[in-house]
């Protein structure tokens, strides 16, 4: 059997509830299995697993307002959560969140809601400044460590990084110049602006941020695989593939801002080019596309036996980095 702690048992839509379900259901729990509901309609059938699963899933896409506000009730009871699937909207999502539903999913959160001439923020120019300074090309140890220094959630977050269980130090980094003696200037480059990042993009769903970082920590790991020297130009790559998302303007304008490379650039404005298929590639394997996320990965010269391995590093350096 797979582990109870990181396995999520999901019902299907089209099984149709019986006492041997339910048996079935019961012994997953008693073993310790979290239990999910999927594309849930309400009937009285339903009543036994409603009690004992922790999510139901209701697509807003297939149920009317009606059914939902039903599903809302009946649950309420119960210690169930639940989530809201195939949201395409904010007002979808906001409407989702006053009806108490935890969990979300949908294409919109990684959309940017695009305004005529929307303005950035002050706070978040600043940060936009902050990561090009650190990516400039001239690179002063001592500069950017008053930089740093400067920001004390930048400093408390790296520092928090550095001595987190991903790193498992026997000595601890107390230090923003130790930090940037161990993490060298490609690594400083590339932390700061993971921070930075975070930071712009506090407003929205945490989920946004993290495939952020899971992008860019794959695609590093990828690139490096198959001896591209600019690897860290493919973390770049992954770190600000939803910053429109982040900011709810085009990808077009935000390049502008950012001293990218004009690989970086191209592949995110235009969706082509040399670097294109890997994004391409890990966009593929979020949703589960993996006939052509195989092909792709295959086309690029990748062994395939090595891409659990490299996800399941993202997934845990996205996670020791929150």
């Amino acid at each position: 059997m797979f582990p109870a702690k990181k396995i999520m048992v999901e019902i299907l839509e089209d099984v149709t509830p019986s006492e041997a379900i339910n048996d079935a259901c019961f012994q997953l729990i008693e073993k310790g299995y979290t239990l999910a509901l999927d594309d849930f309609v309400f009937s009285k059938e339903w009543m036994p697993l409603i009690e004992t699963a922790k999510v139901i899933k209701v697509d807003f896409m297939l149920s009317t307002m009606e059914e939902i506000e039903e599903i809302v009730a009946v649950t309420a009871p119960y210690k169930c959560k639940l989530l809201a699937e195939k949201i395409e909207t904010y007002d979808e999502f906001q409407q989702a969140v006053r009806m108490g539903f935890a969990y979300f999913q949908g294409y919109f959160f990684a959309k940017p809601e695009i305004l005529r001439n929307k303005d950035i923020p002050s706070a978040q120019l600043t940060l936009l400044q902050l990561i090009t300074e650190v990516n400039r090309a001239e690179y002063d140890p001592e500069t950017l460590e008053k930089l740093i220094n400067q920001d004390v959630s930048v400093s408390f977050k790296l520092l928090k990084y550095l001595n987190s269980a991903y790193y498992s130090r026997v000595e601890p980094v107390s230090s923003i110049r130790q930090a940037i003696a161990y993490l060298g200037e490609r690594g400083i480059r590339q932390f700061v602006s993971l921070i930075a990042t975070s930071k712009l993009s506090e407003s929205k769903p945490d989920e946004l941020i993290r495939t952020s970082i899971i992008r860019a920590r794959f695609l590093e790991q990828i690139a490096e695989d198959i001896g591209q020297a600019n690897s860290s130009d493919y973390f770049m790559l992954g770190l600000f593939s939803c910053i429109d998302a982040m900011l709810d303007n085009s990808m077009e304008y935000l390049m502008d801002q950012l001293p990218l490379t004009a690989a970086v650039k191209n592949t995110l404005i235009i969706r082509s080019g040399e670097m294109f298929p890997f994004l391409h590639a890990i966009e593929c394997y979020e949703l589960g596309d993996f006939i052509k996320f195989t092909k792709i990965i295959r086309d690029l010269g990748i062994e395939t036996d090595k891409i659990t391995d490299y996800y399941l590093d993202a997934v845990s350096w996205a996670d020791s980095y929150r």
